[in-house]
């Protein structure tokens, strides 16, 4: 009897001891971003076991699980950081509540972070730290925008890019929601200075490509939306390097923030690798103050102020360039006198007086004032020879004098209105504005091409130029803005539908038009498969002319007229864009995939060329055409713990000038870029960074010429930079110990990087010099950009 009790309850301890094990907890809560709004699609999982959910719209989770001694709960989504949670003999259900800050890896000059789901067509992308990044111009936002989806740029000298067909033009940049403006006389990407935006004190970026809401202005490309912080404490910053410095100091409090930087740009060493020797004297310095103060929780003013001053001053001595085939081989000889001397000078301010009636309401007054002073100014003589580069056969051999005397004024000034409200599922914003631009240009410029002692062109009787320009214009002119757009969120059994739609409408005195932009946008994320976002977007967009643009100029034998049309339209583009993101796990890492696909009707188009990075307008309505194309983005941790992307895109646009299609002078056929960072393993001291793009060429051809002779293509364009850092020392160690004492206390990081700009140094062309001999051959001898060269980086943050 003893031996079947002692059976029996042995019996009954292994079922509850079985029942125990098979008892499953629950952990369960939520995950939001650091501004407390909800994260969908965060992965959460039990480490070292197969079990994993997503968060859903509300950014809830709910996970089961067979209790162990420890359970380690982890919390994970594409750009923020991964937070783990330790639970120790857990029993019942379990709420924990996780915040994910937005990962802070740097990656350059402008670190780019995914933001949650993009339900919209403005991608947010996020920087932190950017000096840490290969960077040739020290425009760090401009050069992570560069190597997004459907955008690329053809020149490292330069901060500009194009957009899925668009000229530099088409790209309008607000900064605290004020349109800002860029200098107008720039021709090469070696006048070009500091951008206004100033990479240490930005908060967030706002982009998009295409597809973009009313609130954005006349532009027909892209949009890129900026955003100043507001430091709640004080922080600086140094960094300097072998192309120049940067000093930022930010404060601030619950009322008040203030920022100011200092920077100063010199690529006096870059233009060292260039085929043109001589004297570079590029002396760029930029400015800016930033004050936000808030009085109490209904009233904020913002204070925003900019000052740059821009010097280039370049003695060419000598130039030797060898182009062609390995079968026709060429050598191009020039020496020089003379020498060239630019100055930009800009203003910018803006101040905006904001009334909180709730915190989802406000009403704002804005005012802002753009001046600036160009002035480009040079007298160059060249003695060439052209000859065989092989058998030094001559080809040709001659003299040019090129003279310029061109200077411009502008000022433009805004006053304007902003409004929005959230009502229920609804986000409304409404605003006009009110602008005046005064702009005054008096412009001179000649070339005399001597070609084996004849001038050209030749003429028996007299001495002729090859070309010749005098403008001398002035405009004064005013425009209305208005637009109203409305934001709709519904949640239904089939998932998160996000509406944007809107109206905006313009007026021009100048030439007394009126235009009407109707845009919409539907994003949905499929209750079925969160892993998906699916988003469409339409509308009218138009390109209001600005002075560039009215510049109708007639060229006759080589002597150009300028006069300013008042008859000139706005160019118009009908957009349609489809496209996805697909979020999953590769390597137990995460990754989003996105395509998009796009069709551009254009019409009323200007017909343009691109000298370098000058745009040169036709200055009528001469053509109509089309802009298509796939755009593919690869996000994620390539390497974990840090962000990198891949973009590839195919693209072709086309005009129709005089009854004959002709592509655009930005049909870059195809764009492939490469943002990659890694660190050394079992160190978190080095970090590497490495940029590459591989870019169809370019159609060009012969200056001042009819378009229809633009039918080149130049070679493709090929470079890669890569950047390597060291940490020498931060401000805590693990053990919570610093590392220095005294005034080294006050020293938060310190970062030493070593940059290669043009790692495999591939000769890129950026344009061409024409030579004409006076047999009327002419011969187009290519002007390489940038050579490898090193950079060396010191950044100390306080």
């Amino acid at each position: 009897m003893t031996q079947r009790l002692s059976l029996l309850f042995c019996i009954v301890c292994c079922l509850a001891a079985s029942v125990a094990a098979q008892t499953r907890c629950r952990v369960f809560g939520t995950v939001k971003d650091q501004d407390g709004a909800p994260i969908e699609l965060a992965a959460v999982r039990i480490e070292g076991k197969p079990l994993l959910t997503t968060t859903n719209l509300s950014g809830r989770y709910s996970l089961s699980f067979v209790p162990t001694d420890t359970v380690v709960v982890v919390f994970s989504m594409i750009g923020y950081e991964t937070r783990k949670r330790t639970l120790v003999a857990p029993l019942d259900s379990i709420r924990i509540d996780v915040v994910l800050p937005t990962y802070g890896m740097v990656l350059g000059e402008a670190v780019a972070k995914a933001h949650g789901v993009q339900s919209g067509t403005t991608q947010k992308i996020k920087p932190t730290d950017t000096r840490l990044s290969p960077s040739t111009t020290g425009n760090g936002v401009e050069e992570i925008i560069a190597t997004q989806a459907g955008v690329s740029t053809n020149n490292e000298l330069s901060s500009q890019y194009n957009v899925r067909g668009g000229s530099f033009d088409e790209n309008v940049v607000y900064l605290n929601g004020i349109e800002v403006y860029r200098p107008l006389l720039v021709r090469s990407g070696q006048q070009e200075g500091l951008s206004i935006i100033n990479s240490d004190m930005v908060e967030s970026i706002g982009f998009s490509s295409g597809g973009f809401e009313a609130r954005y202005g006349d532009k027909m490309s892209s949009v890129l939306d900026i955003t100043y912080k507001r430091p709640t404490r004080f922080e600086t910053s140094i960094m300097a390097s072998m192309l120049g410095t940067n000093s930022y100091v930010g404060w601030g409090n619950e009322k008040l923030s203030f920022m100011t930087s200092l920077r100063h740009k010199t690529t006096r060493h870059l233009l060292g690798s260039l085929d043109t020797d001589g004297e570079y004297s590029p002396n760029f310095i930029d400015y800016q103050l930033y004050l936000s103060w808030r009085p109490s929780r209904r009233w904020t003013l913002d204070v925003l102020g900019n000052i740059s001053d821009n010097h280039y001053r370049f003695k060419p001595s000598d130039r030797e360039t060898r182009f062609g085939t390995m079968y026709d081989a060429k050598s191009f000889k020039v020496y020089f006198d003379g020498q060239e001397k630019d100055h930009f000078h800009t203003l910018f301010g803006s101040a905006t007086l904001t009334r909180h009636f709730t915190p989802d309401t406000y009403l704002a007054v804005q005012l802002s004032s753009f001046g600036t002073k160009e002035q480009e100014t040079y007298d160059i003589q060249g003695q060439y020879w052209l000859n065989e580069a092989t058998s030094q056969q001559q080809l040709g051999v001659g003299t040019y004098m090129e003279h310029a005397r061109n200077r411009l004024r502008a000022r433009v000034y805004n006053i304007g209105l902003r409004f929005r409200s959230k009502i229920k599922g609804h986000t409304l914003q409404a605003g006009v504005d009110h602008r005046s631009e005064t702009i005054r240009e008096n412009a001179r410029e000649w070339e005399m091409r001597d070609s084996m002692g004849y001038s050209l062109p030749h003429s028996p009787h007299e001495l002729k130029l090859i070309y010749a320009l005098r403008s001398k214009n002035e405009i004064d002119t005013r425009r209305l803005e208005a637009f109203v757009q409305d934001t709709w969120r519904k949640n239904t059994s089939a998932g998160l539908f996000n509406l944007t739609y809107g109206l905006r409408l313009s007026h021009w005195d100048w030439n007394n038009e009126t235009i009407i932009s109707p845009r919409a946008s539907l994003g949905f994320l499929p209750e079925a498969n969160d892993r998906w976002t699916l988003r469409l977007a339409t509308g009218l967009y138009y390109q209001t002319p600005f002075y560039k643009e009215l510049r109708d100029t007639t060229l006759s034998e080589g002597i150009a007229t300028v006069r300013l049309n008042r008859e000139l339209k706005s160019q118009r583009s009908v957009h349609f864009v489809l496209g996805g993101d697909y979020t999953f796990r590769m390597m137990n890492r995460p990754f989003k995939f996105t395509t998009e696909v796009y069709y551009k009707a254009l019409s009323n188009l200007i017909p343009y060329t691109v000298d370098n990075v000058r745009v040169v307008y036709a200055g009528r309505n001469l053509s109509s055409g089309y802009a298509t194309g796939i755009d593919f983005k690869l996000f994620g941790e390539f390497v974990p713990e840090t962000d990198s992307w891949l973009t590839f895109s195919i693209m072709k646009t086309a005009e129709k000038l005089d009854g004959r299609w002709l592509p655009r002078p930005t049909d870059q056929r195809f764009n492939l870029s490469l943002y990659f960072t890694d660190y050394f393993p079992g160190s978190s001291r080095w970090t590497l960074t490495l940029r590459a793009t591989l870019a169809a060429g370019l159609p060009f051809g012969p200056p001042h010429s009819q378009r229809n002779t633009h039918t080149f293509r130049a070679p493709a364009y090929k470079r890669v930079d890569v950047g390597l850092n060291y940490l020498l020392f931060k401000s805590e160690l693990r053990d919570g110990r610093r590392p220095l004492r005294g005034t080294g206390r006050y020293l938060r990081n310190a970062w030493l990087g070593l940059d290669c700009l043009n790692l495999l140094g591939i000769r890129n062309v950026n344009s061409y010099y024409w030579v004409t001999d006076i047999t009327n051959t002419r011969y187009a001898v290519p002007n390489y950009l940038t050579g490898r060269q090193i950079n060396l980086r010191l950044a100390l943050d306080f």
